[in-house]
């Protein structure tokens, strides 16, 4: 387990396909439950940490088919609907659907257990995976597929937990059994391999869980909702990203980013 707590390894990412499919079956509709059973109603609460390290920097571009992969109710394309003609959502869970997204009928596509896309090389010129990898095991092969299925000149949005979570051997209250973060790391050498450019790439939510617990007694939303908190959770995250440790061991190993944003673009 050590090389996989030092960030070296991801864990998850070498399972045979009985291990593949006990997870999956785990984390089916485990995101779905924890967000649908809490008291207050299910609120996206990432419209503006999206526009800020991925949408303004795509503002002027037009998508004809949008991917969405794990994007549930697809609220996160909302800010940009006006934008894209056609969206196809890959989600596993049968509670997080959508009729209608702005003007758009959504086409749902349940996703296969051990990864494959249902889809021909190149066919979405926008593509993204919000906070999804971290829930699936085999990481790499999944990121593999989602690069085959975007058209050359095509963006693919990816933001994700860059911190091990804590020990997910053990229970954790508010996540669900599986989820770990990925190491920096990782990403970057999937992207060299496969042939795409970084766009974009900004580390962001550092201390963002104790600002949150701060802010919530004052406010009731979520401090991710706060714009002037997220420019200065983007300039901290800047400065803190070097104290970056996968598995955090000590109070100030912890004072770095627990997030990064990659926008990357298909050669």
């Amino acid at each position: 387990m050590e090389e996989y707590f030092k960030g070296n390894k991801l864990y998850g990412d070498d399972f045979t396909m009985a291990e593949i499919l006990q997870w999956y079956k785990e984390e089916e509709e485990a995101y779905a439950n924890l967000a649908l059973q809490q008291n207050k109603p299910y609120r996206y609460k990432y419209h503006k940490v999206n526009k800020i390290h991925a949408f303004n920097k795509l503002k002027h571009l037009h998508f004809k088919h949008a991917l969405g992969f794990g994007a549930a109710f697809g609220e996160e394309f909302i800010p940009i609907i006006c934008q894209i003609d056609q969206i196809t959502i890959v989600e596993p869970s049968e509670q997080l659907r959508s009729q209608k997204i702005g003007h758009l009928t959504p086409t749902y596509v349940k996703p296969d257990v051990k990864g494959d896309l249902p889809f021909a090389n190149d066919t979405f010129d926008l593509i993204t995976c919000l906070g999804v990898l971290h829930h699936i095991c085999n990481v790499s092969f999944v990121l593999s597929e989602l690069i085959r299925v975007l058209s050359p000149g095509g963006y693919l949005i990816i933001r994700e937990p860059i911190i091990s979570m804590g020990d997910w051997r053990k229970p954790r209250p508010g996540l669900t059994k599986n989820e770990r973060g990925i190491p920096v790391t990782l990403f970057k050498n999937i992207f060299n391999q496969q042939g795409v450019v970084i766009v974009s790439e900004s580390y962001l939510f550092t201390l963002n869980y104790h600002f949150d617990k701060l802010y919530s007694k004052f406010f009731d939303s979520s401090i991710n909702e706060n714009m002037l908190y997220l420019y200065f959770d983007k300039f901290l995250s800047s400065l803190t990203k070097m104290n970056l440790h996968y598995h955090a061991t000590s109070r100030w190993q912890r004072i770095a980013p627990n997030a990064a944003y990659f926008i990357v673009k298909k050669e």
